[in-house]
């Protein structure tokens, strides 16, 4: 009887149980981090020629704190993934790195060729309307359509409601100033003030400053930024408060509808949110990709 003969790799190691099983944890951390609505890269080696501490399929999750689970190799390897994985979380743009495994002196010596795939896993983009009448139904099926999780909040339940706004993810019905204690809004939240009245308006801009929102935009005229502001000051914030504030809100195109006005305010989030490129990253290369001062440089294939 013939004797089943294990594979070799002259990449890396054959893939055992307790390999199987790390992959298994770091698919389970990333639908972890995806119910809780944090961003994370993922690394994997898919490819590799000649000798290498690891072999294709490794993988090394990256979280946006630097925190990693699994591993590449180890090494100068790990440590330029880990930065570019957090470019990647930052720009949203997946990228294929090639490292030369004979940098004696970044303690690459195994004398291969690898190429790492880095992948961003970002949770979608969350979109907090104030307001449910006809611009905040209009922005909500918009936002809906370009990916954004949407919530909308409105002091009047015959509003907030599924029958109303059937686009949204969650509906709240509260006073506008309390919506925030219901809602949670970090830098991967947009947040649209489009209520019914100058008092609702003040409420729920007040509400939205104490938020870490990377966006809150008002819905009104030029008049109306004046006489908010105005209000706001009076009311103890300060220049740098209001400078987060975009009104009015959208991109100048001229809109007049409602669904109009929805296209040119989710155009400008959508522009915000792609416009900040990662900065450079000035340090020692083991993979070509980046000079020593931080300036991209292609990568050669050889």
């Amino acid at each position: 009887m013939r004797t089943a003969r294990k594979r070799k790799h002259h990449c890396g190691k054959i893939v055992n149980p307790d390999t199987i099983k790390a992959q298994m944890d770091i698919y389970e951390q990333i639908v972890n981090l995806k119910k809780e609505g944090k961003p994370c890269a993922l690394a994997t080696i898919v490819q590799c020629t000649g000798s290498s501490p690891q072999k294709e399929g490794a993988k090394m999750l990256v979280l946006a704190d630097g925190s990693t689970n699994g591993t590449l190799g180890g090494g100068c390897i790990e440590a330029e993934v880990k930065e570019l994985a957090l470019a990647t979380i930052r720009d949203g743009l997946a990228k294929t790195v090639p490292f030369n495994l004979t940098d004696a002196k970044g303690g690459l010596v195994c004398g291969g060729k690898i190429h790492v795939f880095i992948e961003p896993l970002l949770p979608d983009p969350h979109l907090v309307i104030l307001g449910a009448g006809h611009v905040g139904k209009a922005l909500a099926s918009v936002a809906k359509f370009t990916g954004f999780r949407v919530t909308v909040a409105d002091d009047r339940a015959r509003y907030a409601n599924a029958d109303n706004i059937p686009d949204a993810d969650t509906l709240v019905a509260c006073e506008f100033f309390d919506v925030f204690s219901r809602v949670s809004a970090d830098s991967n939240s947009y947040i649209v003030v489009a209520t019914r009245g100058h008092n609702h308006d003040l409420d729920a801009v007040k509400a939205a400053l104490g938020t870490g929102a990377g966006y809150i935009g008002l819905v009104g005229s030029i008049r109306k930024r004046a006489m908010l502001f105005n209000l706001l000051r009076e009311a103890g914030f300060g220049e740098s408060d209001l400078s987060r504030i975009v009104t009015p809100v959208g991109l100048a195109i001229g809109s007049v509808t409602p669904e109009e006005i929805a296209v040119s305010i989710i155009a400008q989030i959508i522009g915000i949110r792609r416009k900040n490129a990662p900065p450079g990253l000035g340090h020692s290369s083991c993979s070509g990709l980046f000079k020593e001062n931080g300036a991209n440089e292609a990568a050669s294939s050889a």
